[in-house]
């Protein structure tokens, strides 16, 4: 019986949004990733929730009535939500006032979705998934006034968040100026100073702070070094997770092959690959721990679930239902390593 274990194993629905659209393949519905989800099933064992990216075409953030129909959608699979992505896109936190001013707005709306979910019982646990929605190239224009732009609007947002009893979690991704790299990151957490605000760890994502992309100057591994050496990677992993681990609130089982690539609209980003990849270099249920542990090996319970992101896999990848299993395999093995009731 799972009912009291923990974490609670949750699925990311925006692989089928991200990464699809004009210029390449048509997303998948929300309802079909709620189909394939509740549908992933091994000895027994099965996905418990979803996490939602709050945004076209699976959500109107401006349709309250919606949220209704989301908890109900979901129930019905017999799946909780767990934490909410929220649409800052609309303008970078480090550019105008109406860019920032539009990005905590985005943040409220996303808090009162959040609450209403809660109040109807279907999201007991979770937070509200935050970037800096600004590029690389941008922010390295003139890093140290950026990053404080960047802070200001996260603090406001933070406010924000507070009114609502929720707490907001940054996205580590190479893509996001001001969180490209593990220092850029935690220069940029630090900055906020607020409470209620965190860092969301990406196995895939994460994994290349290690190798310096876009940050050479905070490159880890080393510059000759060898997939095979597995003792170095560990050290790096220990390095890397020992640095943001603390700050960690929300975690994304994934997999990477040690490149960066992005597809359709989206980025350069950490290549997410299936559970079952054989040119990932993690190995997954050992590293997660990493992140789930601290350095004296004991559990910091520091959320209640992890979800699974793999984003811009091919629809037909997506569509097929071994997939699931295979990631659902994957998160009982992490689990199993990193359990407590």
């Amino acid at each position: 019986m799972t009912e009291n274990i923990y974490p609670k194993l949750h699925n990311a629905t925006w692989p089928g949004i991200v990464g699809k659209g004009p210029d390449s393949e048509p997303p998948v519905s929300l309802e079909k990733m709620l189909e394939m989800t509740a549908a992933a099933e091994v000895d027994g064992i099965k996905f418990d929730g979803v996490d939602v990216g709050l945004f076209d075409p699976s959500i109107d953030l401006d349709d309250l009535d919606g949220i209704k129909r989301l908890a109900d959608q979901v129930s019905k699979h017999n799946l909780v939500i767990g934490s909410l992505v929220a649409p800052i896109w609309g303008g970078p936190a480090m550019g105008t006032k109406e860019d920032r001013a539009n990005f905590v707005d985005q943040v409220r709306k996303s808090c009162i979705y959040g609450q209403k979910l809660k109040e109807m019982g279907i999201r007991p646990y979770g937070i509200i998934r935050i970037d800096s929605a600004s590029s690389v190239e941008s922010w390295a224009a003139d890093p140290i006034n950026n990053t404080k732009l960047i802070a200001q609007t996260f603090r406001e947002a933070c406010d924000v968040a507070a009114d609502y009893g929720e707490k907001l979690a940054a996205e580590g991704e190479i893509c996001w100026g001001g969180m490209h790299s593990w220092k850029a990151m935690l220069d940029t957490l630090e900055a906020v100073d607020r409470p209620n605000i965190g860092f969301q760890a990406d196995m895939s994502h994460t994994f290349l702070y290690l190798l310096g992309y876009n940050a050479p100057e905070h490159r880890i591994l080393p510059a000759d070094y060898q997939w095979d050496d597995r003792e170095t990677l560990t050290e790096g992993l220990k390095k890397l997770t020992a640095a943001l681990r603390p700050w960690t609130l929300d975690f994304h089982v994934a997999q990477n092959d040690g490149t960066a690539y992005g597809s359709g609209s989206h980025d350069k980003t950490g290549r997410h690959c299936q559970a079952t990849d054989p040119n990932g270099k993690l190995d997954i249920a050992v590293d997660a721990g990493h992140w789930l542990r601290n350095e004296n090996g004991e559990l910091t319970k520091a959320f209640k679930h992890i979800c699974w992101d793999g984003c811009m896999f091919p629809n037909a990848v997506l569509n097929e239902q071994k997939t699931w299993n295979d990631i659902l395999a994957a998160m009982i093995k992490v689990r199993n390593l990193n359990s407590w009731s």
